[in-house]
């Protein structure tokens, strides 16, 4: 197939590039590089430089396309938190412009990185896609409006669309990994700190009720993000739709995360504790049984300390990231 990739300058949309040219997709990334980085770009891949937000760019970026995944997004909470504008003019005017043209183009498959963001505090876990969709920040709140998006689109065109709920991505491809510009990740955050490139790490909040005070997240290895794109491409077209959670179905805490980095890395990661940041759950960890069971998917590298290996490796390779 051929495949439009937005945002494939970016982190997960890099990785799952990688995985679509190794199973012999042909792709075309769009970017405006405003987070991305040309480096990341692969070879063998077409890019498109421009903005999601001009539907005229968008039209012949679409064609001969087979199906769209859509990454581009700003996802930063806390500044989304502070920036809510900035944010719903980009990520939902991004989606707007970009259906728009799909419609005109007749292009009808739409997979889309949507976020665990949309959940908010929930009212237990693990978390089924069934659960009640209360987003804290404005970052969730785009991602749950282009979901209800793409479900109008749905029932008003014929699109095809399915939206996947990411937990906390986290790990390294091959030849792609984190390299946000300003990184606000937990897992680059500790190895940076590991490669004595931060002089110490912020935990966020000491109080939260969890077993260490500390938030819990649920940490995906971004590779198995990866193939879960490509079960759901093959569904996709077959008629499959909705909304799927993928996680890694257990959660860890910041102290836990940071103990394990050390154990990997052989390395004090020191830290102090700053004020909880606004917008922040207290524990959020995915049920992924049904992207399992619909999707067949699986995952290959539960467990954090191979999530942080890879990153680990990754960061060691690329210190400074990606080049300018």
């Amino acid at each position: 197939m051929r495949i439009l990739v937005t945002g494939g300058a970016g982190y997960i949309g890099s990785v799952v590039t990688e995985f679509l040219l190794a199973g012999a997709h042909d792709v075309v990334v769009v970017d405006d590089l405003s987070t991305g980085h040309r480096g990341a770009i692969g070879k063998g891949v077409t890019f498109r430089e421009g903005t999601l937000l001009d539907e005229h760019f968008l039209l012949p970026a679409l064609d001969g396309i087979d199906a769209v995944c859509h990454f581009a997004a700003f996802s930063q909470v806390a500044e989304s938190v502070a920036d809510p504008l900035a944010y719903y003019r980009n990520n939902i005017g991004g989606a707007v412009s970009l259906l728009a043209a799909m419609r005109k183009t007749g292009v009808k498959f739409f997979l889309f990185s949507s976020s665990a963001a949309v959940y908010g505090e929930p009212d237990g876990t693990p978390i089924g896609e069934d659960a009640a969709l209360r987003p804290l920040n404005a970052y969730g709140n785009t991602k749950l409006a282009v979901e209800r998006l793409l479900a109008d689109c749905t029932a008003a065109w014929g699109l095809r669309a399915l939206s996947l709920r990411y937990f906390n991505a986290a790990g390294a491809g091959e030849s792609h990994g984190e390299d946000h510009r300003p990184e606000t990740h937990l897992i680059p955050l500790v190895l940076d700190v590991a490669l004595a490139r931060r002089d110490e790490l912020v935990v966020y909040g000491k109080d939260y009720p969890t077993r260490d005070g500390t938030c819990v997240r649920d940490y995906i290895h971004v590779k198995d993000l990866a193939s879960a794109h490509l079960l759901g491409l093959e569904k996709l077209i077959d008629g499959y739709g909705g909304v799927l959670n993928l996680g890694n179905g257990r959660g860890f805490s910041v102290l836990e995360v940071i103990r394990a980095a050390e154990k990997v890395t052989g390395l004090e990661i020191p830290y102090r504790f700053g004020e909880r940041r606004p917008g922040d759950p207290a524990v959020l960890v995915a049920s992924s049984d049904k992207a399992e069971k619909d999707l067949g998917w699986k995952r290959f590298y539960p467990g954090i300390e191979e999530i942080l290996r890879d990153a680990y490796a990754w960061k060691q390779a690329r210190p400074d990231g990606y080049p300018a």
